[in-house]
C-alpha cells in the first residue's frame, strides 16, 4: 500500500492542510487569523474529497508542532490529535521553521536557508538549515526565540524566509549576504507533508497521545507585561 500523509498546520496566521498520495498532492492554504478552529476541519474534508479518499485511507497525520502562536499551535495539534485518535493513526510532528526551509527549496531551489517567524513582543523564532544530498535538512542553528538585534547566524549567505525577515528587515538583512523570499512568509502544510513522508518512512512517528507542541518560548505573553516579569 502506498504511503498517504495528511498534514495539518495552524501554528501562525496561516491555516493549511495538505494530502500527499502516490499520484498527487492536494492542498489548501489561507491566511485567516483567529479562524483556524472554524476552517481546519472543512479544509480536511475538501482535500480528502478532491483526492476521492476518506480518513481511513490515510497512513499517518502530520502536524505543525510549532514554534508559532501559542493558540494556533494548540488548535492545530489538538485537531490533528483528535483525527488521529478517531482513525487510530500514527502522527508525525514537523517543525514550522523546517517546513519553511522546504518551501524555500520548492520555490527557489534554495539549499541554505534561514527561517524566522515574527514571534511578537520584539522577538523572532528562528533556525538555520543546510540541505543534504539525501534531501534532509541539517539544522545548523537550532530553533530558538530571540531579539532580532541579538541574532547570529551560522550562514553568511542564504535564502531567508518568514515574517521575521519582513518585520525586522533592516536589522536582520544587515547580518549577511541574503536573498529574501517574499513567497515563503509562513509555514504551509504543502511543505510539511513532504517532510512528513520522509519521517514516516524512517519510522519517526508518535502515537496520538504522545503528540506535543513545541513552543520554544517557555513564558506566556502576560508574564512579560509591565509589572509581571
Amino acid at each position: 500500500m502506498s504511503t498517504k500523509i495528511l498534514a495539518i498546520d495552524a501554528a501562525t496566521e496561516a491555516c493549511s492542510v495538505a494530502l500527499l498520495t502516490q499520484e498527487q498532492t492536494v492542498s489548501r492554504f489561507e491566511v485567516i487569523p483567529q479562524q483556524h478552529s472554524q476552517r481546519l476541519l472543512p479544509m480536511v474534508d475538501e482535500v480528502l474529497q478532491e483526492a476521492n479518499m476518506t480518513l481511513s485511507d490515510v497512513s499517518a497525520i502530520a502536524f505543525g508542532r510549532g514554534p508559532g502562536s501559542f493558540t494556533g499551535v494548540r488548535i492545530g495539534v489538538g485537531i490533528a490529535q483528535g483525527l488521529a485518535f478517531g482513525a487510530n493513526l500514527p502522527m508525525v510532528p514537523v517543525s514550522s521553521l523546517e517546513a519553511m526551509a522546504e518551501g524555500a527549496y520548492r520555490e527557489h531551489g534554495a539549499e541554505q536557508v534561514i527561517a524566522a517567524i515574527d514571534a511578537r513582543m520584539g522577538e523572532i523564532y528562528t533556525a538555520t538549515y543546510q540541505r543534504q544530498d539525501t534531501g534532509e535538512w541539517l539544522c545548523l542553528d537550532p530553533e530558538c526565540v530571540m531579539k532580532p538585534e541579538d541574532a547570529e547566524f551560522s550562514l553568511s549567505e542564504a535564502t531567508v524566509v518568514g515574517t521575521g525577515f519582513e518585520t525586522y528587515q533592516d536589522i536582520l538583512m544587515a547580518k549577511g549576504q541574503f536573498m529574501q523570499s517574499d513567497r515563503i512568509l509562513l509555514p504551509a502544510a504543502l511543505d510539511m507533508v513532504t517532510l512528513a513522508a520522509r519521517y514516516f518512512v524512517k519510522g519517526q512517528t508518535v502515537r496520538a497521545e504522545e503528540a506535543e507542541p513545541v513552543y520554544v518560548r517557555d513564558t506566556v505573553t502576560w508574564k512579560k507585561l509591565p509589572g509581571r516579569e
